[in-house]
């Protein structure tokens, strides 16, 4: 990660004040999940994954794209554009953006308990994290009502 330090000083300048303007989180109590070997686990990524026939994400979107979890990673196309973020890892292997494979593998040797029905991504580069509350919310009853029990938050 890049140091404010290691910015041409108006670019920290501009991340400190964005940072500065971001709204404080409440903490909300722990809660305890499963052992991992019996969990069900759904992959929550910023990455602006859809599947080739969805709707491209727009910027500053703040809707989700549904992945089942038998997607084959040929169908997937990565649409989050920055020019400080490099697309060559994700086209090099999906898995770095979306571990879809490395779930499978973790429930094939007994790790977790199974990977979930469907996964879902976002839009990364939010600068108003509010604005994703109700969309947030509604995915996390989709993500209770699919039985999921861990989720695995990929930020991008």
């Amino acid at each position: 990660m890049v140091r404010l330090s290691d910015l041409h000083p108006a670019e920290a300048e501009h991340m400190r004040a964005r940072a500065a303007a971001m709204p404080v989180i409440p903490k909300a109590p722990w809660i305890t999940p499963k052992p991992l070997n019996e969990a069900t686990i759904a992959i929550v990524s910023t990455a602006g994954l859809h599947r080739r026939d969805d709707e491209p994400f727009r910027p500053g979107a703040v809707d989700y794209r549904l992945l089942p979890g038998d997607v084959d990673f040929a169908d997937v196309v990565l649409s989050h554009i920055s020019v400080n973020f490099d697309r060559s890892a994700f086209q090099q292997d999906p898995n770095i953006s979306f571990p879809l494979d490395r779930l499978r593998e973790m429930a094939a040797e007994g790790e977790i308990g199974g990977v979930a029905n469907w996964h879902y991504s976002f839009m990364g580069a939010q600068p108003n994290p509010m604005r994703m509350e109700q969309t947030g919310e509604e995915v996390g009853r989709l993500l209770a009502a699919d039985g999921v029990d861990v989720a695995l938050l990929v930020p991008i």
